[in-house]
């Protein structure tokens, strides 16, 4: 391979993409690039490039010292990008805001391709991108300016990286303002997007996987499926979809698809309507299985309304389930997601 994807995710959540060349190191990469990463000697000395690497394979060398990088920290993560020679696609966690490196988010244009209706709960936008296909890690979102407003709104691609048509899940706002445009858009229309954003993402798959989604908050987790799918994953997967109303229940029939693709993938549904007659009600911390918790060998992703992360989070406290790793984005109709 004569390159590969490294994606840096600044503390701010703006992610930007830097091609990285056979045996070139990442700050050069980045630097050209224009994106200007924390350096000082560049020379594995003084420590000032410590980034830490959350994916992929690489090579530090052995020319820097140790008060730059120690065993330690190299045995957590920690690299120095003046040293780092990836030797596969990576993605990199800067300690450092997207302004302090002089960059900025990636802006680019789509046009309506598609408007699907779910009930009075959701829309399915697909929107086709104008130029190149986005580059983003499952799980991620963009910001939509909502045409003839100077606003924007927050939403998670629903598809998986790379295509040209990309897609998402929206709920309805009675009088909200993409709501309120999605009523009279149609095929053509031009949006101006910007992104990704986000630090809610599928991480490297090493063991067990427990998603657990709230209402719209199904649209990440459907382009993690996709990815997981194409590399034809050999992982358990549980996901457990909560709604308020049987109505809500939306794209139930993709989360079919991936069941018959994925084999170590299933799923569950709940609604929290006690006059439903859906056979799981409540709420989705009552129907965690415990083979899916795996003795705490397991990394969880949460995605829904701030009550719900709020709640799963008290009851993996009050119940002491550690999680190998716990990573949850909240998300309001009219808010930015907010991640950890």
């Amino acid at each position: 391979m004569s390159s590969y994807t490294i994606a840096l995710n600044f503390e701010d959540g703006v992610t930007r993409f830097v091609e990285c060349k056979a045996g070139e190191k990442v700050l050069d990469a980045a630097f050209r690039a224009r994106i200007n990463l924390p350096m000082d000697c560049s020379d594995g000395v003084c420590g000032t490039c410590k980034c830490r690497a959350e994916s992929g394979r690489y090579d530090l060398g052995d020319d820097y010292i140790e008060d730059a990088l120690s065993d330690d920290e190299k045995s957590s993560g920690l690299v120095l990008t003046c040293q780092m020679v990836p030797q596969s696609d990576c993605v990199i966690a800067v300690p450092a805001s997207s302004n302090v490196c002089k960059t900025e988010q990636s802006r680019f244009a789509a046009t309506v391709s598609k408007i699907e209706p779910h009930n009075d709960a959701a829309v399915v936008l697909e929107l086709d991108v104008e130029a190149a296909a986005p580059v983003f890690l499952p799980g991620q979102y963009v910001n939509i300016d909502v045409p003839g407003s100077a606003q924007h709104r927050s939403y998670s691609f629903s598809s998986a990286p790379g295509e040209s048509r990309i897609r998402f899940l929206i709920k309805k706002i009675p009088g909200g303002v993409m709501s309120t445009w999605l009523e009279s858009a149609c095929p053509g229309n031009r949006v101006e997007l910007t992104g990704p954003l986000g630090s809610f993402y599928l991480r490297a798959v090493e063991r067990p996987l427990l998603f657990l989604a709230g209402g719209t908050g199904l649209a990440p987790f459907l382009a993690m499926l996709e990815v997981l799918a194409r590399v034809a994953s050999q992982q358990k997967v549980h996901l457990i979809y909560g709604v308020t109303r049987d109505l809500d229940l939306v794209q139930v029939e993709a989360l079919d698809a991936y069941a018959a693709k994925l084999p170590n993938f299933s799923y569950a549904t709940v609604v929290a309507d006690a006059d439903s007659a859906h056979p799981r009600k409540g709420w989705v911390t009552q129907h965690i299985p415990a083979e899916a918790l795996n003795d705490g060998d397991v990394d969880v992703y949460l995605c829904g309304p701030p009550p719900m992360v709020d709640a799963v989070r008290q009851y993996f406290d009050d119940n002491g389930m550690k999680p190998n790793s716990f990573h949850y984005e909240k998300f309001t109709p009219n808010a930015s997601p907010r991640t950890a």
